[in-house]
């Protein structure tokens, strides 16, 4: 018979993916939390929220995040673009997450031989903004099989990091 483990029981394998997760104005609560809690399962370096200021005393982001939001590193910039920037000046790949003209699906992408990557994912409305998406170097999507054209914010994410972890070597922590 198979038991569930606990959080004490679960052991980390010790590795850190060299991936930064970078938001163009996310409004929502639940998946600021969502986004937390992934960036915590797949032991991304940092999440950075652009734009509209995030708020940890909400109830709605702590509950969704459990207690990731205390121990996942992140940070808050006002302007996506600057951000980015700085990044890609850091020597970080970026790659956006939208369906667009020239976007290639993320599946079909070997990231064995990226040593820093930072995904940007958009607004739950509106995506990725033109003016940040016209500074992103690749454009990735999901393929998709219904009639919708888009998922959810965070679900979207989730699928993301697994494609991205499963052929990027990790690094070892210390």
């Amino acid at each position: 018979m198979s038991n569930q483990l606990s959080h004490k029981e679960h052991h980390s394998p010790g590795l850190k993916f060299p991936v930064v997760l970078l938001t163009d104005n996310l409004m929502g609560d639940a998946n600021i939390g969502s986004l937390f809690r992934l960036a915590d399962a797949f032991n991304i370096e940092k999440l950075v929220f652009c734009g509209t200021p995030i708020n940890l005393n909400s109830n709605r982001l702590k509950k969704t995040a459990r207690a990731t939001y205390k121990t996942v590193a992140y940070e808050e910039w006002e302007d996506p673009v600057a951000a980015i920037r700085k990044y890609r000046q850091d020597g970080y790949i970026s790659y956006g997450l939208e369906i667009t003209n020239d976007s290639t699906q993320i599946d079909s992408i070997d990231f064995s031989n990226k040593e820093k990557i930072i995904l940007i994912v958009g607004n739950e409305r509106h995506g990725i903004s033109p003016r940040l998406l016209d500074e992103v170097e690749n454009k990735v999507h999901i393929r998709m099989f219904g009639h919708n054209s888009s998922m959810n914010v965070s679900q979207a994410t989730g699928i993301a990091f697994y494609e991205i972890t499963k052929t990027l070597p990790p690094l070892r922590e210390k």
